[in-house]
């Protein structure tokens, strides 16, 4: 077999990504607790990390469309802290995948401060609909995940 020709990995699920991200002072409230809109904020950078990290193209006549996200708060993050976002793949669908996020403070094992859901879906930004993975998408999404144990 070819050396160069070897099968890449793709995304599969129960693979996952981790990421730190500190937390600024200026994103708390009067109370010190994380203001809820930035845990979307940290969804965000930690999927954008994905993103740039696959080698992603900006802008692009096909890309991923966040079509789903939602939170539930679990216990109030406080500033200062790094917390870990870890996205796990729980479906991958003919166009879209769903993804399980964990927001945990690094250095507490008490469990997440936070359970989330993202679904992203791949688009055809030209005829505004979805469409199916491209298999080089997925392969640049796989090299970023760690394989489900």
């Amino acid at each position: 077999m070819n050396p160069d020709k070897t099968s890449a990995r793709t995304l599969a699920v129960g693979d996952t990504h981790q990421v730190e991200l500190p937390l600024r002072w200026g994103d708390s409230d009067a109370l010190n607790h994380l203001n809820n809109a930035m845990y979307f904020r940290l969804m965000e950078e930690a999927r954008i990390q994905i993103l740039y990290g696959a080698g992603f193209a900006l802008p692009s006549d096909q890309g991923l469309i966040l079509a789903h996200a939602s939170c539930d708060f679990l216990r109030p993050l406080t500033y200062p802290a790094t917390v870990r976002v870890t996205h796990k793949l729980t479906r991958l669908g003919r166009s879209s995948a769903e993804f399980e996020l964990l927001l945990e403070k690094t250095g507490d094992a008490g469990g997440p401060y936070a359970r989330a859901r993202n679904v992203l879906v791949w688009m055809d930004y030209v005829a505004n609909a979805s469409a199916p993975w491209p298999q080089e998408v997925l392969s640049k999404l796989g090299a970023m995940f760690t394989p489900a144990a």
